[in-house]
């Protein structure tokens, strides 16, 4: 089975998995807004090579909400979108200068919800190694990629815990070589090595 065979299988399918921290975990936590989450998007993005690997971002030390953080690329759901796949698309356009059109989408995975009051939908897609990119300079610091193989371990799944609005909030945590991946990035890689797993 090809890892794009594979990938279909795990998004496609009704695969019974446990998704790790989802809005449970913040279900009482205010909202920035009355209707309740805003829609954003990230592109997961698997890079084909004979050992896969997925690139990363590491948000640039000036913005303003996540600062100095890895991320997947991604951002809120415009009105000029066409749905999810369309806002990562876009996003990863802008921040990483990764053209639309090299992208094979493949599904999208389960729903993330934030305590801020996001619900991101992650896309999931394939590009060729050889694959030119161009960090936006006011949005990302660098690039890297870590392989899929070591993302999707559960033995490198963390779990730490932080007190946040007076409760004790779990998150994952991801380590890899000098980079710390956390929060709803590590949640999100922890859903698809969960449905990877199952399927």
């Amino acid at each position: 089975m090809t890892l794009a065979e594979r990938l279909r299988r795990a998004l496609h399918e009704e695969v019974r998995h446990e998704a790790g921290y989802l809005s449970a975990d913040y279900a009482d936590l205010p909202r920035p807004t009355p209707d309740g989450f805003t829609g954003a998007a990230v592109l997961v993005p698997i890079v084909e090579r004979p050992r896969p690997g997925v690139l990363l971002t590491i948000r640039n030390a000036t913005m303003r909400q996540h600062a100095g953080q890895v991320a997947f690329p991604g951002g809120r759901i415009d009105p000029g979108d066409d749905g999810p796949v369309a806002a990562a698309l876009r996003e990863a356009e802008e921040e990483i200068g990764l053209p639309r059109a090299a992208v094979t989408v493949i599904g999208t995975a389960d729903l993330y919800r934030t305590g801020t009051g996001y619900e991101i939908t992650p896309v999931v897609g394939l590009i060729a190694p050889d694959t030119a990119l161009m960090p936006h300079p006011g949005e990302v610091a660098d690039i890297f990629e870590v392989p899929l193989d070591f993302l999707i371990a559960p033995d490198n799944h963390g779990v730490r815990a932080i007190d946040r609005e007076g409760r004790q909030r779990r998150y994952f945590e991801i380590l890899w070589n000098d980079r710390r991946i956390w929060g709803a990035t590590a949640a999100m890689i922890v859903n698809l090595s969960r449905r990877l797993a199952a399927a």
